[in-house]
């Protein structure tokens, strides 16, 4: 299960965004969130990658 929330960031003359991806521990079963920053183009392939 993934969860998808993007942030626009602008910084100088380079835009950013920051995704958030809810993922779950194969151990556990428990849901932990991972964040990154990167250009808008690589958010979907970002959040389709496990």
């Amino acid at each position: 299960m993934a969860k998808k929330t993007v942030a626009s960031l602008q910084t100088s003359s380079k835009r950013l965004t920051k995704a958030i991806k809810m993922v779950k521990s194969p151990k556990s079963g428990a849901y932990t969130f991972v964040e990154s920053v990167m250009a808008p183009e690589k958010v979907n392939e970002w959040i389709a990658k496990k």
